[in-house]
């Protein structure tokens, strides 16, 4: 009787009940999707790189060496030797190597230069292993795989031809046009930098740059394929190496002997660690958008607040029959607070229904575009705790049209 009683005086002011619904179940699905997007981005922001035990560089900030080895982002204070890079890797602790080198770009993506063994070891996620949406892996000088983004902004296709330019700017002039690629591969989507990258061999990267010198085609440099076939293309430099150990036990002794290398100064650096002081800098970022999101909770409970305190002015023929058939004030205070519940709980309700299901529609794309892999799993413990702050912020809401009602009882 109490409950359908609520639930009876609700309906007789559909109206202004409807227009709180929609204000409170709008601020809940700002609050739990801030909340949730949060914590998936966290994780698949920490799952960039996956089955790396170290990633090796020139000294510089780990930031720095994260940034432009797994991101392509920024550019590293200097090159490793290819000297230093077979010694580490030929380590006794050492169970594969990935060679990197960076420096050119197609179309402003970035080229990276590596080996087979990238698409073999290489991993993100929860060691999740890159596949291939179409063709293989290079296997000739000027083969080319494309991430997936790539492909898809460029409109490229397998057997197309790509020019690579010089340097990493946006618009380049400095084009190796006299030696463009061909697409071999193109990579599935994975929601990572993998996507956005220009996959060559080493053996490519030395191909297209010889003949020149600072960065400048010298006059007269042109070689054929023929001659080009004769030479042996080992690099000299790469940018960096990604390692993977035979045992996580030595992965700190590794390091150290890295970081204390003689021959040239070199860093080694745990990508997960790196990635978590990564994501601490946005910490102020993360705050703010929580912020912003109790606001809007904040300003939503007040317009409920609002709402029950007019309809109790409005309802005072109501209050008197009530107490006319024996309903003591607590019995009022009570039922203001139980139709703020059920105001609460239908909006929770609609905001976790409509956050499910724009995940669910959404997903694809923030994966795709965006790289966030946000799971429709909105039930964690977080957001469990959010829904129980807001119920309790609604009693709390509730409690001046509650006592208004509580004291109109009692003067009649």
């Amino acid at each position: 009787m109490f409950l359908s009683l609520a639930y009876k005086s609700l309906l007789n002011r559909k109206g202004s009940g409807l227009l709180t619904v929609l204000a409170l179940t709008v601020s809940i699905f700002v609050l739990l999707g801030v909340e949730h997007i949060r914590h998936q981005a966290k994780d698949s922001f920490g799952n960039t790189v996956s089955g790396v035990d170290l990633i090796v560089g020139a000294r510089t900030g780990s930031l720095n060496l994260l940034l432009y080895s797994v991101f392509r982002m920024g550019s590293p204070t200097n090159n490793i030797s290819w000297d230093s890079y077979q010694t580490i890797a030929s380590g006794k602790n050492i169970a594969w190597a990935v060679p990197i080198a960076l420096g050119d770009s197609y179309q402003s993506y970035r080229v990276m230069g590596t080996t087979q063994d990238y698409f073999r070891h290489f991993s993100y996620g929860n060691k999740r292993k890159l596949q291939f949406a179409g063709g293989k892996p290079f296997q000739n000088v000027f083969d080319v795989v494309l991430g997936s983004e790539v492909a898809k902004q460029l409109a490229h296709t397998l057997g197309d031809k790509v020019v690579l330019a010089h340097g990493v700017a946006s618009t380049s002039f400095s084009l190796h046009d006299d030696r463009p690629f061909q697409v071999v591969g193109i990579l599935a989507p994975t929601g990572t930098p993998v996507d956005q990258t220009v996959h060559v061999s080493l053996q490519g990267i030395e191909a297209i740059h010889v003949g020149w010198q600072q960065g400048v085609k010298m006059p007269g440099g042109t070689v054929s394929a023929e001659q080009l076939a004769d030479m042996e293309l080992q690099p000299k430099t790469i940018t960096a190496f990604m390692l993977g150990l035979t045992s996580k036990i030595a992965t700190f002794r590794v390091q150290r002997e890295i970081n204390n290398y003689n021959n040239e100064p070199l860093m080694a650096i745990l990508p997960g660690v790196a990635l978590s002081e990564l994501w601490q800098m946005m910490a102020m970022f993360e705050n703010t958008l929580r912020l912003i999101s109790v606001f809007i909770l904040v300003a939503a409970l007040l317009g409920l607040s609002a709402m029950l305190l007019a309809s109790i002015r409005e309802r005072k023929r109501e209050v008197q029959l009530l107490r006319v058939i024996g309903a003591p004030p607590m019995f009022l205070f009570l039922l203001i607070e139980l139709e703020a519940l059920l105001i609460s709980v239908f909006s929770l309700l609609l905001g976790a229904s409509t956050l499910y299901l724009s995940l669910a529609i959404v997903g694809d794309v923030l994966a795709s575009n965006f790289g966030l892999h946000i799971s429709t799993n909105i039930l964690s413990e977080s957001n469990v705790y959010l829904m129980l702050l807001v119920i309790f912020s609604t009693i709390v809401a509730a409690a001046i049209p509650s006592l208004d009602a509580y004291r109109s009882a009692q003067l009649k």
